[in-house]
């Protein structure tokens, strides 16, 4: 029976990918495994399930591979390779955040976006200001503010005499996430207490005779309200692609004519996060029949009578999204969020990931865990995958995390979704240009749970990489596509081994 099972499972996937020249190499990193399988190494081979070691010399990665696999229900730790050593993170940060939101907010947790009136309403008329005050909402879209404004009609709301307001402090800001990514890329907009569509503005453009017709708007599935805080021209140049400069009330963005071809859409970044938001807002007031003084950013915190709000889905929900999206903003945003309720106040990024590194090593036994954000944009950060093997087995961690993460696909020889795999893999994935991590929970055939990291990197090959630069470094495909070999045929092993 344990004969027909590993070929059933193993033939054709990443473990036969890799097995056949692993049993003849060396390993390519020290390992230090801490317990082994009652079946002997030989008897192992003979059912064709070579050992990690092997898999891993022949993956061919140059720099660290590091992994770890735990027993959730008596934690032990049933094997490591390299598992001490401090690698790039990557997104696999995201587990670590949705337990410290979890943990410190709530599942059921809401966040609240509020249309406050400092004075009387008074035939319709607001004699004080309006503020839209955000409250760190990593979800709030255009839809959203849609529903607000027709909140301020409903209010009876026609007239305001004082300013517009916009209040973002619930969160300080920030003007990127990573200083050291491109300026252009979407998954590293600014921070703010107030958000909108991801601060991410939607860039256009179609060809029309030898001119160009663009639009910068903030489109959602049922409105596209253009806007200006974001700006965009025509620049006769082949490179870079885009250049981006602070407008002071603008983001001033130009791209190279040589790279539009005939047409097409990506979102950029926003930089001033406050002043998108309360644009699309005023937008939409107009259309109830409400106009807004020019918006402007406060200070102070605000107060005064809610006049219209909007609330977030719940923190679980949230959560599901950013870990199975990957969404680096809405990570940012709820860790911050944690640490301003564990500190009684708003608090800066790098202080909220110390206090989220300080509370992994209390609750969930991660000393080593030296995170410098809450996503894992910054290659600074660095876990392992022991520390982290270990953090995910805990009884109430599982049942919290594992029904938020997605599916892992297992794949064949040639990259093909294996349907109806008798493996069940719930995991984060992590991808930096020459990173690859994978953490998660392992179903075996058997029923039995296994909680693993694996961490694969390479300092040396990231060191030669431009990060300005829009191209995909040489040679970071291949090795991307080997690191996730690996980490099937381990979890593969894995399954046989101690399933």
């Amino acid at each position: 029976m344990t004969q027909a099972f590993s070929r059933r499972v193993f033939l054709g996937t990443g473990l036969a990918a890799l097995a056949a020249p692993a049993l003849a190499g060396p390993p390519a990193t020290s390992l230090r495994p801490v317990a082994r399988p009652a079946h002997g190494a030989g008897r192992l081979a003979a059912r064709g399930v070579p050992a990690a070691e092997a898999l891993i010399s022949s993956a061919d990665l140059s720099g660290q591979v590091g992994y770890a696999l735990v027993d959730p229900t008596t934690g032990t730790v049933l094997e490591e390779g390299n598992g001490a050593a401090a690698l790039p993170a990557a997104s696999v940060t995201k587990t670590v955040t949705a337990l410290y939101a979890l943990d410190t907010l709530g599942a059921d947790h809401r966040f609240e976006t509020r249309l406050l009136a400092t004075g009387p309403v008074e035939n319709g008329v607001l004699r004080g200001d309006l503020v839209l005050a955000g409250g760190g909402d990593p979800t709030l879209d255009t839809n959203a503010l849609a529903g607000m404004a027709a909140g301020l009609k409903t209010a009876g709301l026609r007239e305001v005499r004082g300013r517009f307001l916009l209040w973002g402090g619930a969160v300080p800001f920030r003007r990127a996430i990573d200083e050291t990514q491109p300026e252009h890329a979407g998954y590293n907009p600014a921070l703010s207490g107030l958000c909108l569509n991801y601060n991410r503005v939607h860039f256009e453009w179609k060809r029309q005779g030898g001119r160009y017709a663009i639009s910068m708007d903030a489109r959602s599935d049922r409105y596209r309200p253009d806007v200006t805080v974001a700006r965009m021209r025509v620049a006769e140049r082949a490179a870079p692609v885009y250049v981006y400069s602070d407008g002071g009330a603008r983001d001033e963005w130009s791209v190279a004519r040589a790279a539009l071809g005939n047409g097409g859409a990506r979102w950029l970044p926003v930089r001033k996060p406050e002043l998108y938001a309360g644009e699309v807002l005023a937008t939409f007031a107009r259309a109830q029949g409400i106009a807004l003084p020019r918006p402007a950013v406060m200070t102070g915190t605000p107060s005064g009578t809610v006049l219209a709000r909007h609330r977030s889905a719940p923190l679980a929900e949230i959560l599901r999204d950013m870990l199975r999206h990957s969404t680096n903003l809405t990570a940012e945003m709820a860790g911050l969020a944690a640490s301003a309720r564990r500190a009684g106040r708003a608090v800066p990024l790098g202080q909220s990931a110390a206090m989220m590194n300080a509370w992994a090593a209390a609750s969930l036994g991660m000393s080593a865990a030296a995170l410098r954000d809450h996503s894992g944009l910054s290659d600074r950060s660095r876990l392992t995958a022991t520390d982290l093997a270990r953090g995910l087995a805990g009884a109430r961690r599982v049942a919290l995390l594992r029904p938020l993460l997605r599916a892992f696909e297992l794949r064949d020889a040639q990259g093909r979704v294996l349907r109806n795999h008798p493996v069940q893999v719930q995991a984060k994935t992590g991808t930096l240009y020459f990173v690859s991590t994978l953490a998660g929970y392992i179903r075996t055939p058997g029923g039995k749970d296994l909680a693993f990291a694996i961490f694969t990197a390479s300092d040396s090959l990231r060191a030669r990489i431009d990060p300005q630069a829009d191209a995909r470094p040489p040679g970071a495909r291949s090795w991307n596509r080997r690191a996730k070999t690996l980490q099937q045929a381990l979890i593969e092993r894995w399954s046989a081994v101690y399933g």
